[in-house]
């Protein structure tokens, strides 16, 4: 049976401040009516009702709820399935949620922010759940934001019947370069996520600032289930994209092996790389360059210190690695036979999602190593046949990218939410 094809539409919002939110709505409202029309799936970014930043005062749970419900209404009213970033009061506090609303108008369900971005933490609760929202189009993966950089939460809504990835976002920007306003999801970790789990991703951001302090980058994207971009917003302006997805599922897969602790390791090594097996016994280039320890093609001599020896399947497999860092490994080692585009962009995810080094190796052919930033830091080519870099741990240990948001502790969260879910659907 060929898959279902649905025409989907993003709405880029120009960010609001939160005491704009009454001013703005009627125009953002407006927009949604307007583009739901032909379209099976509309996505707004994330705290799109009031905002993204909204502070310790009390939200008017009036106001939103009045909001929620004029979507309601134009899904209904267009047949349309919309999923919009709202700011949920619930009895034991605030969600930052998505609200998923059916083509009849009907409110399918909610997904609550997991992964809390800095001061998310200050504001919301985190979910406790992962389980797709079910709609008369299949059953939708929706994450919020900060959710994407957790590789864990992504592929166990896609192994619990997922038939897309939805994404309300607001993906942040440091602003370092003005003409390129960077963000490791919206430059690499969508996609990724995509080609990994084999579903097509939809994200809807927003751009310009929030309270003169909150930069966002733009860049909303749909994505098909082979990792291509279908539509890509730019990142300074508002924008409207639209696009056909075919709804998917999921590869049949079963979870990693789970290896033994390991210590975590001490002090700088300096490590030779190299794709080639008879450059191992020249001990003497090793010298040269100050290594006192080799990865290659077939071994790893390095005294003392837990490597993880990854294949194709443990890389590609979003949970493949992560297994590896809850266990305590700083060091894997990637030996591939897969030479496709998809090679470098995989190695830098897994690198800079899980805050680890890794090296990877192609027999024969090439050898490099990206440091927990996602960055090469040394490569072989040419008769360049043996490279160095410097593996410090100290670096692995800087999981907390960004304000009271640890990597490690994302982790372990989707770890046991996803354990939650699967118990509750038994």
């Amino acid at each position: 049976m060929p898959a279902k094809q649905i025409d989907v539409a993003v709405l880029q919002l120009e960010a609001h401040d939160r005491h704009a939110f009454a001013s703005r709505w009627p125009s953002i409202a407006a927009a949604v009516k307007q583009e739901c029309r032909g379209t099976d799936l509309l996505v707004l970014p994330e705290g799109t009702i009031p905002s993204y930043v909204i502070g310790t005062e009390a939200i008017d749970s009036s106001a939103t709820e009045q909001a929620l419900a004029t979507l309601c209404e134009i899904a209904c009213a267009e047949s349309t399935v919309i999923v919009c970033g709202i700011a949920r009061t619930v009895r034991d506090g605030v969600h930052n949620s998505a609200a998923v609303i059916d083509a009849d108008g009907s409110i399918a369900g909610y997904a609550d922010k997991h992964f809390l971005w800095h001061f998310d933490r200050k504001w919301f609760k985190p979910g406790t759940e992962l389980r797709p929202i079910r709609t008369s189009l299949g059953d939708l993966g929706v994450l919020v934001c900060a959710d994407g950089r957790i590789p864990t939460i992504a592929r166990t809504l896609a192994d619990r019947g997922a038939r897309a990835l939805v994404m309300p976002t607001a993906w942040v920007t440091s602003g370092r370069n003005p003409l390129d306003l960077e963000n490791v999801q919206a430059d690499l970790l969508a996609r990724v996520r995509a080609w990994e789990n084999a579903l097509p991703f939809v994200a809807a951001n927003k751009c310009g600032t929030e309270l003169g302090v909150v930069a966002y980058c733009g860049k909303s994207q749909i994505v098909d289930a082979n990792g291509c971009v279908l539509a890509l917003a730019p990142q300074d302006r508002a924008a409207v994209l639209r696009a056909r997805i075919a709804l998917a599922r999921a590869p049949e897969r079963s979870d990693p092996p789970v290896p033994e602790p390991v210590e975590s390791p001490r002090g700088p090594v300096r490590i030779a790389i190299t794709p080639f097996a008879n450059e191992a016994a020249e001990g003497a280039r090793l010298e040269t360059i100050d290594a006192s320890a080799l990865i290659g093609p077939a071994e790893s001599r390095i005294a003392g210190l837990p490597v993880a020896a990854l294949d194709d399947a443990a890389v590609h497999d979003p949970a493949g690695t992560a297994a590896y860092r809850l266990a305590g490994y700083r060091l894997a080692v990637w030996r591939t036979q897969s030479t496709g585009d998809w090679q470098l962009d995989l190695a830098r995810a897994r690198a800079l999602e899980l805050r680890v080094f890794l090296v990877v190796v192609e027999d024969e052919r090439r050898a490099y190593a990206i440091d927990p930033d996602g960055t090469v830091v040394c490569g072989t080519f040419g008769s360049y046949r043996i490279a160095a870099f410097t593996f410090d741990p100290v670096r692995t240990e800087q999981t907390t990218v960004a304000p009271m948001t640890d990597i490690l502790e994302g982790l372990r969260d989707a770890a046991a939410a996803s354990q939650r879910s699967a118990a509750g659907s038994r």
